[in-house]
């Protein structure tokens, strides 16, 4: 699995230009499949993630070149509607490509997806929504089959605004028979790039960034090659690289930011204390005296809190002074870092989706596990503010989100070395 080695004590410092968006390139190479012809994408992260797309596309029948962040998908001999199995297993996200199959074949079979344990995701508002645009659905030993003669346009209400389900209906329905509308949709801006993706590519779609989806469906023959698309910066990497900066009361400038897409962090951080300056695409972070709890983070769907930021700002509060109380609304089963931030003298303690963290004076190095990507990122942040030797391992799950992690945190200033 690999690991990381840390010797903490050093503040960041310097200019970061951050990595394209994780959950915005995986839906939008997904929607390459419907359009039979060549994509060109920029500003794709080199993550283990994308690399499972593309090695699922490839065995699908798609040809595909990546180099220096460029993506170039040839789908027109695509043949195939079976996601393999060893591959869906490695990446929850390999679930959206069951709507761009039913878009393309009409039929689609894919296995229960993999990815982090972070409590259960049920798949049943995709295949809800499925089933809404005419999508038989059986589920037999561990597989799901998808068929329908024809995609038929709908009115579909998601029971929670689940961005999954939005990215994949909005996939399939684009080529359906006439009009789909998709309420309480998922508002992230991760939805909104793919829009812009689909709707480049000949696609009708309106109203992502709303609650409100509106799609009129047209002819794979109306779907045109994509000869320059830029997926939009991570949100998340951002943020987390402004936690680590913060709990080592460092000073960074990050370059290529969407500064609305991380105002809800940014918000956080300036009530724990931190100076914060942000014009066009540029943030910087700067930390003069000590930092202070927050009464409340609440994680929520866009634009509230995302809940990707919470293992991070968790590592950032158990240095902050005094108590601060998290509210995991997302997922129920994402506390896991906590355990191992105690191993480095953090006060936390969990009461069923709350936790209550009171700031110590100083965290100590340990040997810890990444359980998950965002929380292996948090023990990395741990690691960098606390007193002495670090060791974080499973870093394979930080290497699916992160382009780069401990290359990025040298150039910044960090002890940090690979062990392999």
């Amino acid at each position: 699995m690999g690991a990381y080695v840390i010797t903490g004590g050093s503040k960041l410092s310097g200019k970061l230009k951050v990595q394209g968006s994780k959950n915005a390139s995986l839906p939008i190479i997904a929607a390459t499949i419907l359009n039979c012809n060549k994509s060109h994408i920029k500003n794709v992260p080199d993550i283990k993630d994308v690399h499972v797309m593309i090695d699922i596309l490839t065995r699908l029948g798609a040809d595909i070149n990546f180099s220096g962040n460029e993506l170039t998908i040839d789908t027109s001999k695509v043949n195939s509607w079976e996601v393999p199995e060893n591959l869906m297993r490695k990446m929850r996200s390999s679930i959206i490509l069951m709507g761009s199959l039913l878009g393309r074949f009409g039929k689609a079979k894919v296995s229960y997806p993999g990815g982090c344990e972070i409590g259960p995701r049920p798949i049943d508002l995709h295949l809800k929504g499925f089933a809404a645009l005419g999508v038989k659905i059986k589920e037999s030993h561990g597989f799901i089959y998808a068929e329908t003669e024809k995609l038929k346009g709908a009115n579909i209400h998601l029971d929670f605004p689940s961005v999954g389900a939005t990215e994949n209906l909005m996939l399939a329905a684009v080529l359906a028979e006439g009009r789909t509308v998709i309420r309480n949709a998922a508002k992230e801006p991760e939805i909104v790039n793919l829009q812009n993706f689909l709707n480049k590519m000949g696609c009708r779609i309106k109203g992502a960034g709303t609650d409100t989806i509106k799609i009129e469906g047209c002819s794979i023959d109306d779907l045109k090659p994509i000869e320059d698309y830029t997926v939009i910066p991570d949100r998340i990497a951002a943020g987390t690289y402004l936690a680590a900066t913060a709990a080592t009361r460092g000073n960074i400038v990050l370059e290529n930011v969407i500064i609305e897409h991380i105002e809800p962090v940014l918000a956080k951080l300036r009530e724990m204390g931190c100076s914060i300056k942000s014009k066009d695409d540029k943030v910087e972070l700067w930390v003069d005296g000590p930092l202070k709890a927050l009464d409340s983070l609440r994680t929520l769907p866009y634009p509230g809190f995302p809940t990707d930021m919470q293992a991070p700002m968790m590592a950032l509060l158990s240095t902050a002074e005094g108590t601060s109380i998290i509210t995991e609304t997302v997922f129920e089963n994402r506390f896991k870092h906590a355990e191992e931030l105690r191993r480095m003298g953090a006060d936390i303690k969990i009461n069923g989706n709350t936790a209550i963290v009171k700031g110590v004076r100083k965290l100590t190095g340990a040997a810890v596990e990444a359980k998950d990507l965002r929380a292996g990122a948090a023990l990395v942040i741990a690691g960098l503010a606390a007193e002495g030797k670090t060791v974080v391992e499973g870093i394979s799950y930080i290497e699916r989100g992160y382009e780069r992690f401990a290359e990025n945190l040298r150039t910044l200033g960090a002890k940090i070395e690979n062990l392999d």
